[in-house]
């Protein structure tokens, strides 16, 4: 089954790191923005197979909320 979750990416001085709100503590960084998008899904695919070898209960996707400012 595919399931589709949020990463949030940052752009730092001197690379990429990402994260997923839904798996607190799984993270990945890169020099770059695809490398760091790469190392966070294989990071999601180990965490979630990890998971399930444990007998865990494995997260369903947060809702995507966005916010409008006036800037």
């Amino acid at each position: 089954m595919t399931m589709r979750y949020t990463i949030i990416i940052e752009h730092g001085l001197d690379n990429y790191s990402a994260y997923a709100p839904d798996f607190p503590g799984c993270v990945a960084a890169a020099d770059t923005e695809q490398e760091t998008i790469a190392l966070m899904k294989e990071a999601l695919e180990m965490h979630i197979e990890d998971l399930r070898e444990r007998g865990e209960t494995i997260p369903q996707p947060s809702e995507i909320r966005e916010v409008e400012v006036m800037a």
